[in-house]
């Protein structure tokens, strides 16, 4: 639980960071979370598909 109050207390600080310096975000928020679902579904297909061949 406490890597996760990490990560979502970094992407705060950045988010502010991006407000205070008038930085654009590098990809609009739909297409980042879409990448960042894409990752995990990747992460853990892989380990699906051995315990299937198994």
């Amino acid at each position: 639980m406490k890597i996760y109050l990490l990560s979502l207390a970094v992407g705060l600080l950045v988010g502010v960071l991006y407000y205070v310096l008038n930085v654009k975000s590098p990809a609009p928020p739909l297409v980042a979370l879409l990448g960042l679902l894409g990752m995990v579904i990747g992460e853990q297909l892989i380990p699906v598909i051995r315990n299937l061949m198994n």
